[in-house]
C-alpha cells in the first residue's frame, strides 16, 4: 500500500481541499495519503470532504500549529 504526503501549510480553504481531491483522483482504492495544514477550518472541512466523497478519515491530530489528516481512498 503506497502512502503519499501533501503540506497545504500556509493554504487556506479551500486549496486544501481541492489539493487533496487531486491528489487522490490519482491514487488507487486503499491507498492513504497525509495531509498537513495550518488552516484552523481544516479540521470541520475534511471531516465534511470525507463524508461526502466516501473516503475513510483514518484519523487527525494536533502538532502545535498543524493539523495532520490521515485519509485512506476508498
Amino acid at each position: 500500500m503506497s502512502h503519499q504526503t501533501l503540506d497545504m501549510c500556509g493554504y487556506n480553504c479551500p486549496m486544501p481541499i481541492l489539493k487533496t481531491k487531486q491528489a487522490l483522483a490519482k491514487m488507487d482504492t486503499k491507498e492513504t495519503i497525509k495531509v498537513t495544514c495550518t488552516d484552523k477550518g481544516s479540521k470541520k472541512d475534511f471531516v465534511a470532504f470525507c463524508n461526502q466523497l466516501g473516503h475513510t478519515l483514518v484519523s487527525q491530530e494536533d502538532d502545535g500549529n498543524k493539523f495532520i489528516f490521515y485519509i485512506e481512498k476508498n
